[in-house]
């Protein structure tokens, strides 16, 4: 191929043309790429989707009895129609005609890879501690599918995806075609690489493609076809691969060398670069502690002696001013007898005092003259609100951030506003990461499945990643940007998602999490749920999928500071930001269930429910969720909805109130009229509903 382009450059010298038109005919044969990644790209995929509505027309399987340990009939039917509790389906693979009659609750969903989807989505609750900070999702839905919805939501606007996608070891650790991949398959890798490049694929029109970071993980059975995949599918980024130590003990294999790494490739697209820090990613992790980056302390204890009875001279009201952010006056100490409530507001001022979120009295951390002290210093400073729980954040620069700043560690950049100072660590300190890392910190076993274990009590699962090791990647990926939005569609036990809460409690940033996973109920669970006759879909059977058991309670039990069962979560976050687990995270979660939706009842608006929350992921995902326009029209934090557009005056004049406004959707099936509409509405993005809903999902075929 190298003498094949010189002979082409040639041609295009003598006959420009001539040329063009060689090289024209040339790239298909190119693409055939006979000497690269070669696997059955098209092989069937197909997912089951138990608990999702049967519908005249739906793709379906007919489910094995009860208690059987059977797979079942593979084969695909289509619903002709439903009869109460019972359908007539028809064989759809076309060799011969036969339909049978089935109760519906014998039949689960099918869709195929090919299939054009409407996907929606179903709100399963929420956590909210984190004021105006824009919320942490899961959804708990097939990724393909969910990696076509977000095409619609982040097309082009993702700042980093990190994966941790299965293996492929042959230990039943993945399904295709709603089977395990045994060992023993001979087409085990070109089933796997089918899967990854159609994921890939999907992830890469999230990507930004001008600054934005992949991150994929993965052990030495497909590390060699991973690299070539991701050559392939993206040819324009730069690419380095990782080792990184997950058990220094080493993992013994009969006839094998002792396993201690895995790998990590990291896939930088455009101007993106690895973040330098001062971070030591070989030898002990106590040498990070004179290099890490400026660490703001909270101003309110949160573990143990943290009540107000327990040092009531710490107990004073501080007032500030909620427009500037600014600490205006520090009161004094209350005596332990006297009400808070006795202390008089000040006109334009707001009261803080060290509350929890119930309300109990807890104390600050410095008295009030050391506080007086470091405002007049601009070591001391206004953070977050937290609406919901009527809560502001204060923080300060305890006595180890001021002496590493005395022993030149950190410099002065500037002061904002408020006189507040900015410090940022020595450049002579800052490096890019290695491309070996071997740190106790990096331990799957201590930070991975222990530390599972710690925040939910009794449950257990399989090989999930040490918080620090993918701290650490996101870290390098996003560090510089504390509004990123960062994605994991294998997000499992929803580590990634804690390694961006810490990231947010290190710089006080706003990124958010996208967790994307399946339901999946594990290989031996599965047997003794079979056992006792419950089978996908039914509640039993749900409750012990990964979704449900695993990620969602670790998510909210890491952000509230809590196990399950409402007990305070155990031991301190080590190294780089150390405090009590207890004291949880200042961020919002909102959890979903993929829907599949029906265009018919899209276009005629009445599938709005499961449109809504896409709408406001669209726009942010911050604040108030529109699930109604009982009045035509309906303005929230950052968007905006109208379906009456004879109301477009008031609508418009509504946008326009609201600081931070990002977007409106415009409901019209009107070309003109939303030309019009959009048209008298400045500075913010226009959707059309649902028209451009409905072409974006025609657009995504497989991919």
């Amino acid at each position: 191929m190298s003498r094949l382009t010189d002979l082409l450059r040639a041609a295009k010298q003598l006959d420009p043309g001539l040329g063009e038109d060689l090289e024209a005919e040339i790239q298909p044969l190119q693409k055939r790429l006979p000497f690269g990644l070669n696997f059955e790209r098209h092989a069937p995929e197909a997912v089951e989707l138990a608990g999702h509505k049967i519908r005249k027309g739906s793709k379906v399987r007919i489910l094995p009895p009860r208690g059987s340990a059977d797979q079942g009939d593979q084969r695909l039917w289509r619903v002709e129609y439903i009869a109460g509790a019972a359908a007539e389906v028809a064989l759809l693979d076309g060799s011969q005609d036969e339909t049978m009659n089935v109760a519906t609750n014998d039949l689960v969903l099918v869709a195929e890879f090919r299939d054009r989807i409407y996907p929606g989505l179903r709100p399963d609750g929420s956590v909210e501690r984190g004021g105006d900070k824009p919320f942490h999702t899961v959804i708990n839905g097939e990724n393909f599918h969910v990696l076509g919805q977000l095409t619609f939501t982040h097309e082009q606007s993702v700042d980093a995806i990190y994966i941790d996608p299965p293996y492929n070891t042959g230990a039943r650790d993945w399904k295709y075609n709603n089977d395990y991949v045994e060992g023993d398959d001979l087409y085990r890798h070109s089933k796997w690489l089918a899967f990854m490049e159609r994921r890939l694929k999907a992830a890469k029109r999230l990507l930004n493609p001008d600054d934005s970071v992949l991150i994929v993980t993965i052990d030495e059975k497909e590390y060699l076809r991973l690299g070539l995949l991701l050559e392939q599918t993206f040819p324009e980024a730069n690419i380095q691969m990782v080792s990184i130590v997950i058990n220094q003990n080493g993992s013994a294999r009969a006839g094998e060398l002792t396993r201690v790494n895995e790998f990590a490739f990291f896939c930088f697209l455009g101007d993106a670069s690895p973040v330098s820090s001062t971070r030591r990613f070989r030898g002990a992790e106590e040498e990070d502690a004179a290099l890490g980056p400026v660490r703001w302390e909270r101003l309110q204890r949160g573990a143990n002696g943290a009540l107000r009875s327990d040092r009531p001279n710490l107990f004073y009201p501080i007032f500030i001013d909620p427009k500037t952010k600014r600490i205006v006056d520090i009161g004094e100490p209350l005596p332990a007898d006297r009400d808070r409530n006795t202390v008089s507001e000040r006109e334009g001022l707001v009261t803080v005092w060290p509350l929890s979120g119930a309300q109990v009295e807890k104390r600050w951390q410095v008295s009030h003259e050391t506080l007086r002290r470091l405002v007049a210093d601009g070591l001391a400073k206004v953070g977050s609100h937290n609406k919901t729980q009527n809560r502001w954040s204060l923080s300060y620069l305890n006595k180890g951030q001021l002496e590493r700043w005395a022993n030149g560690d950190f410099v002065e950049v500037g002061r904002d506003d408020n006189g507040t100072v900015e410090l940022e660590a020595r450049s002579a300190h800052l490096r890019a990461a290695p491309t070996s890392w071997d740190r106790q910190s990096h331990s799957a076993g201590e930070y991975g499945s222990r530390l599972i274990t710690r925040i939910l009590p009794g449950r257990k699962f399989p090989f999930p990643k040490s918080l620090y090791a993918v701290e650490d990647c996101l870290d390098i990926a996003v560090g510089r940007k504390p509004d990123a939005t960062v994605l994991d569609f294998f997000s499992g036990s929803g580590t990634t998602a804690h390694a961006v809460m810490r990231l947010n409690h290190r710089d006080g940033g706003r990124r958010q999490c996208i967790s994307v996973t399946n339901n999946e109920v594990s290989a031996e669970e599965q047997v003794k749920l079979r056992k006792q006759s419950r089978r996908p879909g039914d509640s039993e059977w749900e409750r012990l999928g990964i979704c449900e058991y695993i990620t969602k309670p670790r998510i909210g039990a890491a952000l509230t500071g809590k196990t399950p069962e409402g007990e305070p979560i155990k031991g301190s976050y080590k190294f780089v930001d150390e405090f009590p687990m207890a004291e949880g995270f200042e961020e919002n979660a909102a959890f979903f269930t993929l829907t599949y939706e029906s265009p018919w009842r899209v276009n005629t608006d009445r599938a709005f429910s499961a449109i809504a929350p896409m709408l406001w992921l669209r726009a942010g995902a911050v604040g108030r969720r529109i699930q109604a326009i009982p009045n035509g029209w309906e303005v929230a934090d950052t968007y905006g909805i109208i379906n009456d557009l004879d109301k477009s005056s008031e609508f418009i004049t509504a946008l326009g109130a609201v600081e931070g406004m990002k977007m409106a959707y415009i409901v019209t099936d009107d070309e003109g009229r939303y030309q019009q509409v959009a048209g008298e509405i400045p500075n913010i993005e226009t959707v059309r509903l649902y028209e451009d809903y409905l072409r974006n999902c025609e657009s995504v075929g497989d991919f």
